[in-house]
């Protein structure tokens, strides 16, 4: 018998018993709890699986079908030059423009093709931190000053901590150089401008439908220009997919212009522009599952769905979570969790170290869509936050969340993910503090 295993069984079962049993059922704040955990899980059902997700793990299943393992380990292998892969990985997020969850399938892919521990981290933290469209709104709602600090801080925050858990975790990681230094070169299959053309298109389609609606109040300029046009631009590198599907994946013509025939009249029919994307989706999954000509394609749908089978459970079981004990905070809704907003409020003033660890705490745990982070911190400001404390949960949240941490944990275990959890929050506080000192 596994002794280990039982008693862990045994807990979890005495833990559920226990919760079952003194289940404050008839409390205002628990009921308030549950229905807070329903309506952030169903706003993340309406606004992010569909727009954010579901892309994402397409582009991941591009990584790690399409990219050949030698170019992956080229910028960021073990061997790769630091300089190299740290710059690239530190910057990610400028291009990408994910929250802490679309990223995920993204470092998953990296990771699984070799990427060192430390670019691989570093290309986690600043996919969702560097930001560039939050980044820009932090800089036009917080002022000027909270965006450069927002912006240093997160780079500075990628290189740091990639390179510090690379250092914790030297003798694995030269385990893993020796390793990677048997692995025969690939040749490929394809030109790698070819394949570049591919990821980015659709690395395109996803920032563009999902860019954020301006400022309240703001309608000129380019980001009001872009955002009142995102669905046309959204649709352009639509028909430049196809284009790459065609010509670079090599898929029959008629049934790609069937599949944009039957998207394009959806999009008139329909005023919900997610739908036309679902269907463009399911479109996209039929032609490459079923292509007869190239195995490469079908794997690439089965690559994604593998992502989206490990990842899709655990992101589910943290939001239920988050909105459980933080609440739901998105739009104009604002439904506290078992946690009060004003204890939130209250800890969060000032410039203590408690204020600022507080607040990289909360961060961590809380759970932000892209750009959600910034009218949020606007309205934790107005009610006395910090600027310090503000920058810290600005530097925390947006690349941690409960959802976030159970993935991370599933790719590379239970001790790596601990130490790139306090690594975060450790330097969020500490900069929250050099920030609010000044």
């Amino acid at each position: 018998m596994e002794w280990k295993k039982e008693i862990r069984i045994l807990f979890w079962i005495i833990a559920f018993f226990l919760f079952a049993y003194f289940m404050p059922v008839y409390s205002d704040r628990f009921r308030e709890a549950i229905m807070a955990m329903l309506d952030l899980t169903k706003w993340y059902a309406q606004e992010h699986v569909i727009l954010c997700l579901l892309p994402a793990f397409f582009i991941a299943g591009v990584i790690a079908v399409f990219v050949s393992q030698g170019s992956v380990l080229k910028y960021f292998g073990a061997q790769a030059k630091k300089w190299v892969s740290y710059t690239i990985a530190s910057v990610s997020g400028t291009i990408l423009a994910v929250c802490s969850c679309t990223i995920l399938p993204l470092f998953s892919s990296i990771h699984k093709r070799g990427a060192g521990l430390g670019p691989a981290i570093a290309f986690l933290y600043s996919g969702p931190a560097i930001n560039i469209l939050a980044i820009i709104l932090t800089a036009r709602i917080l002022g000027f000053e909270m965006g450069i600090a927002r912006i240093i801080g997160a780079v500075v925050f990628a290189i740091v901590i990639g390179s510090i858990m690379s250092f914790i975790y030297r003798k694995e990681e030269k385990d893993k150089a020796e390793r990677q230094m048997a692995i025969p070169q690939e040749e490929e299959k394809r030109p790698m401008w070819q394949t570049a053309f591919h990821f980015f298109t659709l690395v395109l389609i996803l920032v563009f439908a999902n860019w954020g609606a301006p400022a309240e109040g703001v309608e000129s300029g380019g980001w009001y220009w872009i955002w009142a046009h995102k669905w046309h631009i959204t649709a352009f590198f639509g028909i430049l997919l196809a284009f790459s599907l065609i010509y670079v994946l090599k898929l029959k013509k008629e049934y790609v212009l069937i599949a944009v025939a039957v998207t394009a009249v959806s999009a008139f029919v329909f005023e919900n522009p997610q739908l036309p994307m679902v269907i463009g989706i399911a479109g996209l999954t039929l032609l490459t599952l079923f292509d007869k000509r190239d195995e490469e394609n079908k794997q690439w749908t089965l690559s994604t769905w593998d992502f989206a089978k490990q990842i899709m459970p655990l992101l589910a079981l943290g939001v239920l979570v988050a909105g459980f004990l933080l609440g739901s905070t998105h739009g104009d809704t604002d439904m506290p969790g078992v946690v009060p907003n004003e204890w939130v409020v209250n800890l969060v003033g000032g410039n203590s170290v408690f204020s600022n660890f507080f607040a990289s705490i909360v961060g961590a745990f809380m759970y932000f869509a892209t750009l959600t982070e910034v009218p949020i911190l606007q309205g934790l400001m107005g009610a006395g936050m910090g600027k310090g404390p503000a920058l810290a949960l600005l530097l925390a949240g947006p690349s941690l969340s409960l959802p976030n941490m159970l993935v991370i944990r599933g790719v590379i275990g239970t001790k790596k993910t601990l130490v790139y959890i306090s690594l975060v929050v450790v330097m969020a506080t500490v900069s929250g503090l050099i920030y609010g000192s000044i």
